[in-house]
């Protein structure tokens, strides 16, 4: 097990690891016990009740936080003619076509998310490799393949963030930062945590939520209580 720094330790003083947490009186600890110098990310994670390696239990989706994440978002967008004008219009960091498609190709990756519209993604999926190592690839599912760039990109620069199964059957997912009023961190764990619950799949048996936990970046975690949300 790696040592833990000193600040670290006294932080962990202040939970009981025994407990499970309320959300909000969670969120408070987290808050009260992050001493890094730079504004945290609070983040949340839930272990689920399903099993990552069959595709009918995969959990993937998108929901936008009502407070946002505290982070502005760089958004490339891939299109063509009037769409390329209406994302540039919309908000859009970066626009274009070939040319961002040659730009990546060469090592390029100063943005945050990529969307790109239908008929672009012939071309666009030839940076699957690439792109898909990162998780920046486009996606139906996510959203982020649309002719509806407007949208996309409003609702990204908003707040919406992805949230996907990892291997371990765990979603990990940022409900803000630090510097957040904690009101604004329960309405956006509360808005993650009902996402998670539309989103259960039909073929999950048994318990589906089965421990959440809350922690910024460099502190320790609390744990929740789950039985309000099963």
């Amino acid at each position: 097990m790696a040592k833990r720094g000193k600040k670290y330790v006294e932080a962990a003083k202040l939970f009981d690891k025994d407990t499970t947490y309320q959300p909000m009186e969670a969120i408070e600890l987290v808050k009260k016990s992050a001493t890094a110098k730079f504004d945290e990310t609070i983040e949340v994670a839930v272990r689920l009740g399903v099993d990552p390696r069959k595709q009918d239990q995969n959990v993937r989706g998108v929901v936008v936080l009502p407070h946002g994440t505290g982070k502005t978002k760089r958004v490339l967008v891939f299109a063509k003619g009037e769409k390329a004008k209406e994302a540039e219009a919309a908000g859009a960091d970066f626009v274009g076509d070939q040319d961002m498609i040659n730009k990546i190709q060469q090592g390029w990756f100063e943005f945050d998310v990529c969307v790109a519209t239908p008929d672009m993604m012939s071309e666009v999926g030839k940076l699957g490799r690439i792109l898909g190592g990162k998780g920046l690839m486009p996606n139906p599912k996510a959203g982020t393949v649309t002719f509806d760039v407007s949208k996309a990109i409003q609702e990204i620069k908003a707040g919406k963030i992805e949230y996907r199964l990892d291997k371990a059957g765990q979603i990990h997912a940022p409900i803000g930062k630090v510097s957040f009023d904690a009101d604004k961190l329960h309405d956006n764990f509360k808005a993650l945590i009902d996402a998670l619950n539309r989103a259960k799949p039909a073929a999950a048996k048994g318990v589906y939520m089965k421990n959440i936990a809350v922690s910024s970046t460099m502190g320790p975690a609390a744990r929740v209580e789950t039985a309000t949300f099963r």
